[in-house]
């Protein structure tokens, strides 16, 4: 349906065999979704999840998950992606409808500060280490594999839908998010920082070649 409009379609994938069901269907490019990326992320390494992909997709490949710098960007391209994808880093702007604590949050945050659990959706996700806290959401209750009812087994919680509310996603790409910025000012500051990283990798061609 979207490419009757002439519309793409992208597909977060965090193995082998997500993306091969989705190359099957005919889609335009892959998002890799590795590990220390915020929401459902994946579990293996980019460079793994990379390299595995390219066995047998040759369309446009993305690479998510802690970019947040320009030279981030310039890494996932040097890994072999065609393109960069971030999430968390866009939740600090001014634009953002995000709450503005949970923006103080993600700055205040480093990578420790995520944790990788399936005790809030029952499917494995990253949320901020002080929100889960904040909604009595202990280590004890984060290792677990299955959704916590939150109607009742926490005191902090009334309904999911507050959980949902208050307990926040990210990356463990946070550790180089220090303020917000409007978005124009962050494009500029990527663009800034990208073009640099890759002057850099030049010299080292210089060195090497």
């Amino acid at each position: 349906m979207v490419h009757s409009y002439g519309g793409l379609v992208y597909h977060d994938v965090i193995k082998r065999r997500h993306a091969e069901k989705a190359a099957e269907v005919g889609v335009d490019g892959l998002i890799l979704v590795a590990a220390g990326a915020g929401g459902h992320a994946g579990t293996l390494h980019p460079i793994a999840l990379i390299n595995e992909i390219k066995k047998f997709f040759n369309k446009t490949i993305l690479l998510s998950g802690c970019l947040s710098t320009g030279n981030d960007v310039a890494s996932a391209m040097q890994m072999g992606a065609d393109m960069a994808y971030m999430g968390t880093r866009f939740i600090n702007v001014k634009e953002s409808m995000a709450d503005e604590e949970y923006q103080k949050m993600i700055v205040e945050s480093s990578a420790e500060d995520i944790i990788y659990t399936a005790a809030v959706s029952g499917v494995h996700a990253s949320f901020l280490r002080p929100s889960l806290e904040a909604m009595g959401v202990t280590e004890d209750k984060w290792k677990q594999s299955k959704k916590i009812d939150f109607g009742s087994e926490l005191d902090a919680a009334k309904a999911e839908a507050k959980a949902w509310k208050t307990i926040w996603s990210a990356g463990q790409g946070v550790s180089a998010i220090k303020e917000t910025l409007p978005v124009a000012s962050l494009v500029r500051q990527l663009k800034k920082e990208f073009i640099a990283a890759i002057k850099e990798q030049q010299k080292l061609l210089e060195v090497y070649k």
